[in-house]
């Protein structure tokens, strides 16, 4: 009695395959982590940091500004205008125009700097450029930048924002 084996090429066997999918699916996935990596700008790192560390104390004395005047500042919006009632402690003379800084906390590319022009007694109003919806940073500055009022903000709830001095 002899014994007949039929010898099959290595590649028509299916071990081989099985125990090369794993590292080829590893290899597939790096090299699209790599494009992903590459083609998508990471926003939320600035390109100078240092810079903007070193420019933070500059900027408190700002809000150290403006918790000495008193001052607060209530936004309203309604669709794309926007309305804000500026008030301190002390009757002062209010700028002609205010600077409202949105900034979206994650997507650089939607911030939006707006010029508040007043309409007499505190009262300033302006226009968003686009849309705004979920959270966002409000800075208000004065045009020759003493003073600065900060916040946070909820665009999809109805009710005014509170601006008042971070003055830590």
């Amino acid at each position: 009695m002899t014994l007949q084996v039929q010898n099959k090429p290595w590649y028509k066997e299916p071990w081989p395959w099985l125990l090369m999918a794993g590292p080829g699916l590893v290899i597939v996935a790096a090299i699209i982590t790599i494009v992903l990596a590459v083609k998508s700008a990471d926003g939320l790192v600035s390109d100078d940091y240092y810079k903007e560390g070193l420019g933070i104390n500059q900027r408190l004395h700002r809000d150290q500004q403006a918790a000495a005047l008193g001052l607060q500042a209530d936004l309203m919006r309604a669709d794309n205008k926007l309305r804000l009632l500026l008030s301190a402690d002390q009757a002062r003379f209010y700028p002609e125009a205010l600077t409202l800084h949105l900034t979206h906390p994650t997507i650089d590319g939607r911030d939006q700097h707006i010029e508040m022009k007043s309409e007499g007694a505190g009262f300033y109003n302006g226009v968003l450029a686009a849309d705004v919806a979920g959270r966002w940073h409000v800075s208000l500055e004065d045009p020759a930048g003493q003073w600065r009022l900060q916040g946070d903000w909820r665009a999809d709830l109805d009710e005014p924002l509170r601006l008042r001095a971070r003055a830590e």
